[in-house]
């Protein structure tokens, strides 16, 4: 496999691995959240938003980098 095509397949790897730290995250607020810490929780949850905002720009031109010439 040519460099050239390993790379959109790695960036898809890699915003999978993203996704996944997201939800990770997003479970560990949710539990420092039921313990009190509403605020601590309020606060990963707001940089998580980048995350999301982020998402479907990543989306698109991973798209566009799989689509064959």
């Amino acid at each position: 496999m040519p460099n050239h095509d390993l790379i959109p397949s790695l960036l898809h790897k890699i915003h999978e691995n993203q996704l996944a730290l997201e939800a990770a995250i997003l479970e560990l607020s949710n539990w420092v959240e039921a313990r009190g810490s509403v605020e601590v929780a309020d606060n990963v949850r707001g940089t998580l938003d980048t995350i999301e905002m982020n998402e479907e720009f990543i989306k698109m031109a991973l798209a566009v980098l799989m689509t064959p010439e």
